[in-house]
């Protein structure tokens, strides 16, 4: 019995070692299979060239990429002719606007600008009491050239305007002018020269009047020659600080605008009624000061654009000339 046994262990025994070895070798033949490497093998062969299509199509893209530039840069030029011709439009518009505008004042002042005109060379102005204890019972103005501006006044401002059109075209006249107003009244009470932004020819007099006497009058015209200060060509300015500053009750102050021009931008209704806000009447119905202005034609041989600013220029003036007792003179030549 125990022989039987023994064999038979010995048999398992036998049986499982085989086991493993078979096992073994199957295990190194599967890593064998797996590692072994090859060559790759070429499945098929053709004669195709993969390279001139991808060639071409980049010489199709060059040539695209090189119509667009043509079309982009033909494009901007377009544009920038259309461009042009917007703005051409757009400044044909204005003056087309410019035209009419002086069209339309000048429909609006053709009515009395004549009859004024012809008014004012011919009109006499008569000594009021206060002419007579100015001027004297027995005066006699030889000099008509600013007629029928009332000479009533004890005080007088000058308002000139000092741009450059004035200055290098008209100042000759503006100095043969001032003398003249000046010879109009022999004796004041006091005077102030003032530019048209209300800066003044004699700091030193600022907010004050300058004292009348022959020797300040002469330093006024001397001074006058090569006086020429910035202007914006609008009077607006030099006349609101006249009123505010020199007004005193009981006082007659008249202004004198010399000027050639009202630049588009400004509003003439504005500046009437800021001037009719500071230069009230009084109990009698009259004006603090009285406002006379010249008007000087400079604009009419430089450029006809300038027109419509000549236009505004006189319209301004004669609107507040005739609401503040005064007068407006338009002179045919500023030479």
């Amino acid at each position: 019995m125990s022989r039987r046994r023994k064999r038979s262990e010995e048999d398992s025994s036998s049986i499982s070692f085989l086991d493993v070895i078979s096992c073994g070798f199957g295990a190194i033949i599967l890593l064998l299979m797996i590692t072994e490497s090859s060559a790759p093998v070429s499945l098929e062969v053709t004669m195709d060239q993969r390279d001139q299509p991808v060639a071409d199509l980049q010489q199709t893209l060059f040539e695209i990429r090189g119509e667009t530039d043509v079309v982009n840069r033909e494009l901007n030029a377009r544009r920038e002719q259309l461009s042009a011709y917007r703005e051409r439009i757009a400044r044909l518009e204005r003056e087309m606007s410019n035209i009419r505008g002086r069209f339309q004042t000048s429909n609006e002042l053709s009515e009395d600008m004549n009859e004024e005109e012809n008014r004012l060379a011919i009109a006499r102005q008569s000594l009021t009491a206060e002419m007579q204890r100015l001027l004297g019972q027995n005066f006699e103005r030889s000099n008509n050239v600013i007629g029928g501006i009332p000479v009533d006044s004890e005080y007088i401002v000058f308002i000139i305007d000092t741009s450059g059109s004035m200055f290098y075209n008209a100042w000759p006249r503006v100095l043969e002018m001032i003398t003249e107003v000046l010879d109009v009244y022999p004796e004041v009470r006091g005077i102030q020269v003032m530019n048209d932004m209300g800066d003044y020819m004699f700091p030193a007099y600022r907010n004050q009047w300058i004292p009348d006497t022959p020797a300040r009058r002469q330093a006024i015209i001397s001074t006058l020659r090569n006086w020429s200060p910035f202007s914006n060509s609008s009077p607006v300015e030099g006349i609101t600080r006249a009123i505010s500053t020199f007004y005193q009750p009981g006082q007659k102050a008249s202004i004198y605008v010399f000027g050639d021009d009202f630049l588009p931008g400004g509003s003439i209704t504005q500046v009437v009624q800021t001037v009719d806000r500071i230069n009230q009447p009084n109990a009698d119905g009259d004006r603090l000061v009285r406002i006379h202005a010249v008007g000087f034609p400079v604009l009419f041989d430089l450029d006809p654009r300038f027109h419509e600013s000549v236009y505004r220029f006189a319209t301004l003036m004669r609107e507040l000339a005739e609401r503040n007792g005064g007068s407006f003179v338009g002179l045919n030549a500023y030479q």
